[in-house]
């Protein structure tokens, strides 16, 4: 499969480090990669998260760094009078082609070794002003305060994401192929969505979509399914008083029993006990 490579700012050489902060109303799948390393912290949203081929559900405090050319992409569902937004920091390699040669610099440049697996913190609120902090710098002071950050991050606990997200084959035979087969699954996952017609979408047999889609995502395209399906049902029971039977008719389910059967296994629990818990 092909991510698209992203054209952003530093990539024409008007700077080494893009910081920002946006607001959407909500994250579109949209597979891509970059040669240039990314932090990325949720401020508001959750959905599910793809590094790699390893797909997990996001929320906000999700606080990510990613290396060069690690294919990635947020994705969540529209949700009227609700809105995303992440505070983002990429960087390109070249900062640490002279820094990392320093002593003092030898944890930074480990942790960023690491991070071609991805690497998922567990952020204080300070660290995250300081890393907000990095988009009012200007110049040097901006570098500087990265690099107190970066510092910083070497000391909190993390875990690596997906060890083989560096690895995900990078074809242009496969170029944008998942984004529109999940693009087609998140707009209509609320109706009957067969193999067939996502297989047809790419021109794939149905054999050959199920190794593309697997190998791509980490998942089987009826799992990944699921787990949209699943993920709004989660919302709905505890943001409306919809009867169980009702949602599961709306997040596509065909049979009350079988949704109770796949909710139990994603949530841990009934539907009716997960409201109750949440």
């Amino acid at each position: 499969m092909k991510a698209y490579l992203e054209d952003i700012p530093l990539e024409k050489g008007r700077q080494s480090l893009y910081a920002y902060r946006f607001e959407l109303p909500f994250f579109e799948f949209k597979w891509h990669y970059h040669p240039e390393y990314e932090l990325t912290y949720i401020v508001r949203g959750s959905g599910f998260r793809l590094v790699g081929n390893k797909y997990e559900p996001f929320e906000a405090g999700d606080l990510i760094l990613l290396g060069s050319y690690v294919p990635h992409t947020w994705s969540s569902k529209e949700i009227t009078g609700e809105t995303v937004e992440a505070i983002v920091i990429q960087f390109t390699p070249i900062l640490f082609e002279s820094l990392g040669n320093l002593r003092e610099c030898v944890s930074i440049k480990a942790l960023l070794t690491k991070a071609s697996s991805g690497l998922a913190f567990n952020a204080s609120a300070e660290l995250i002003r300081d890393m907000e902090e990095v988009i009012h710098r200007k110049d040097l002071s901006k570098i500087l305060q990265l690099l107190h950050v970066l510092d910083q991050l070497t000391n909190v606990p993390h875990r690596s994401i997906a060890p083989n997200a560096a690895q995900v084959t990078i074809s242009k035979q496969h170029e944008m192929r998942i984004n529109k087969v999940c693009l087609y699954i998140q707009n209509r996952f609320s109706e009957p969505v067969t193999l067939k017609e996502v297989a047809d979408l790419i021109f794939l047999t149905e054999s050959n979509f199920c190794k593309f889609f697997k190998k791509a995502v980490g998942k089987t395209f009826s799992d990944y399914l699921n787990e949209i399906r699943i993920n709004e049902a989660a919302r709905l029971l505890l943001q409306t008083d919809q009867s169980v039977a009702q949602i599961a008719n709306d997040c596509g389910f065909e049979t009350l029993s079988y949704f109770n059967r796949v909710f139990l296994r994603k949530k841990g629990s009934a539907p009716t006990a997960y409201r109750k818990l949440h």
